[in-house]
C-alpha cells in the first residue's frame, strides 16, 4: 500500500501532466470507459460539507473515491479549505492499493480542468487573464492558463482581502515573470479581459454581462451547488454554456439552474460537455466575438485519475 502525502503529490503532479490527465479523464468519461455516480455530500453545520466522490476507470485498471471535507472558513488560516484523501483500488480483485492527499489533487486538477476548457474554447490570441479570488485556485489557474496560453501578457487579480492579492502578485511575478496587476474591484479586473476565472465561494452572482467583452472566455469554478453561483443569469443567457458533465450540470449547477428557473434559458442552452468537444460530438467556439462559459462542478473521475497517477504510476 502506498500513501502519497501533500508534499510528494505537489512535486510529482506538475501542471502539464495534470492537463494531460484531465484530457484523458474527460475522454474516458465521454466514451464510456470510465463511469461515476453522482457525488454524495453531507451538509455540516456552519456551511461546511463532507463529500464522497467515487469513480471507475475501466476494466483491468483502477477505481477509487475522493473523501473530502470543505470548510471555507479555513480560507486565510493554516488549514486548506479542502482536505482528505483519494483512495485507490485495483479493478481485477478489488484490493486497496493506496491513497493520495486530495487537497493538492483538488487544487491542481481544478486548474487543469479549466486549462483544458480554455484551450478548447478561448481565442488563440488571448493576452489578458482576470482572476477573481487570490487563493490556491488562483495559483493553480494561473499555472494552467500559462500552459495552454503561453502568450498571456497581463494578469489581473481581485480579492476581497487585498493582502492576499498582493501576496499572489509578488509570488506569481517572481515565479513566472508575468506582469500581475492588483485591482480594486471585480469589474476593474474583468473589463477587457480575454480569459476570466471566477474562483470564489460567493453565494450570490456578481459577474455581470456588461463587464465582459465580446470574445471572452469564462471559467466559473468557485461554486458547486444548485443555489450558489458567480455568474449572473443575463451573462449565462448571453454565453455559449459548456459543462464538465451535462448530467451533473442539470442537477447541481446554480449557474445553469437559476437562469433556467427564471425562464432566461432553456435546457438546450447547454452546448455540451468538454469531453464531447474533445471527441468532436459538440462544437467549440464558433466565432471570435461570442462569449464562451465553462461551468466546473468538479468530477470524481478527475480526482481518481490523479490518484491513479500518484499511487499506481499510470
Amino acid at each position: 500500500m502506498k500513501i502519497v502525502e501533500a508534499a510528494e503529490a505537489r512535486e510529482r503532479l506538475d501542471m502539464p501532466t495534470c492537463v494531460r490527465l484531465m484530457r484523458e479523464a474527460f475522454t474516458m468519461l465521454e466514451d464510456g470507459t470510465a463511469s461515476q455516480p453522482m457525488r454524495c455530500v453531507n451538509t455540516l453545520p456552519h456551511g461546511n460539507s463532507f463529500g464522497f466522490m467515487p469513480a471507475y476507470l475501466g476494466d483491468h485498471g483502477y477505481f477509487g473515491a475522493k473523501v473530502i471535507t470543505a470548510f471555507h472558513g479555513n480560507i486565510g488560516t493554516q488549514y486548506p479549505s479542502h482536505m482528505g484523501y483519494v483512495m485507490m483500488f485495483e479493478s481485477d480483485h478489488g484490493s486497496f492499493v493506496g491513497m493520495a492527499d486530495c487537497s493538492v489533487i483538488t487544487e491542481l486538477r481544478t486548474g487543469a480542468v479549466s486549462g483544458v476548457a480554455t484551450d478548447l474554447l478561448a481565442r488563440q490570441d488571448a493576452k489578458v487573464l482576470a482572476l477573481i479570488g487570490a487563493g490556491a485556485q488562483a495559483r493553480s489557474h494561473l499555472a494552467a492558463m500559462l500552459v495552454v496560453r503561453p502568450g498571456l501578457e497581463q494578469v489581473r487579480v481581485y480579492d476581497l482581502r487585498k493582502e492576499a492579492a498582493e501576496a499572489f502578485k509578488a509570488e506569481s511575478e517572481a515565479k513566472y515573470g508575468v506582469k500581475v496587476t492588483v485591482c480594486g474591484s471585480a469589474e476593474e479586473a474583468v473589463t477587457g479581459a480575454d480569459i476570466i476565472c471566477t474562483l470564489t465561494p460567493s453565494k450570490e452572482a456578481y459577474l455581470k454581462k456588461e463587464w465582459v467583452k465580446p470574445g471572452a472566455h469564462i471559467n466559473a469554478v468557485g461554486t458547486f451547488t444548485p443555489t450558489t453561483r458567480e455568474v449572473t443569469s443575463e451573462l449565462v443567457a448571453a454565453s455559449r454554456l459548456y459543462a464538465d458533465q451535462v448530467e451533473a450540470m442539470k442537477k447541481e449547477a446554480g449557474e445553469y439552474l437559476v437562469p433556467l428557473s427564471e425562464g432566461l434559458i432553456t435546457e438546450d442552452h447547454i452546448v455540451g460537455s468538454i469531453g464531447q468537444v474533445l471527441l468532436g460530438k459538440a462544437p467549440g467556439r464558433q466565432s471570435e466575438d461570442e462569449i464562451t462559459l465553462f461551468d466546473a462542478l468538479g468530477l470524481a473521475v478527475e480526482d481518481v485519475i490523479c490518484g491513479r497517477y500518484l499511487v499506481c504510476g499510470e
